[in-house]
Formats: C-alpha cells, structure tokens, sequence
C-alpha cells in the first residue's frame, strides 16, 4: 500500500511540472515558426487520440465503426458539418450493424 502512495505522488509531481513548467520558463512570446505550428496542433491531435478508439469500440462490430469512420471521413471532406457528420455516421452504424452482424 505505501508503493501506492508514492507511485500517486511521482504521477502528481510530473503532472503539475508539465503544466506548471512552461508557464514558468517560458514569458516572452513564442516566435519560432516550428513551435509555434506544433502548438497550434496539439489540441486536434489529442481530440484525434482520445476519439477514434472510441469510434471502433462503441459499436458491437469494428466493421460497423471502421465503415461509419470512413463514411464521415468522406463527408467531411467533402464540406459537411459536424451535425450532419454526426447524424450520417450514427446512420451509418445503425444501418451496418442492421444488415451485417
């Protein structure tokens, strides 16, 4: 039980270092164009993360999932917005996972 307690303190100390350090080295603005572009991504990259197993694991079959991904992957291509995005792969699921499994 104590390795608990420390293992909880070592996941704390590098949480709040990795919030607290870059608010504390860094105070002039950020001018390097690499950075600046990587920073930018770094919200949609963990939106990324974070969905898409979700997008293969909330059906019953990851054909359903993987077939509503590239069908929403297409729409959105293709101009449309994230309501009817949604509403098409929600379809999408329904009808795969109707007639396939």
């Amino acid at each position: 039980m104590r390795n608990a307690y420390i293992y909880i303190l070592i996941m704390a100390g590098v949480s709040y270092a990795i919030r607290v350090l870059p608010l504390t080295l860094i105070r002039k603005q950020i001018k390097n164009r690499f950075i600046r572009s990587f920073l930018y991504y770094v919200p949609y990259v963990t939106l990324a993360v974070m969905t898409f197993p979700a997008i293969l694991h909330a059906t019953q079959s990851q054909i359903a999932g993987l077939i509503a991904l590239a069908v929403g992957i297409v729409a959105a291509w293709l101009g449309a917005d994230l309501f009817k995005v949604a509403v098409l792969c929600c379809g999408v699921v329904l009808a795969a996972e109707l007639f396939l499994v």
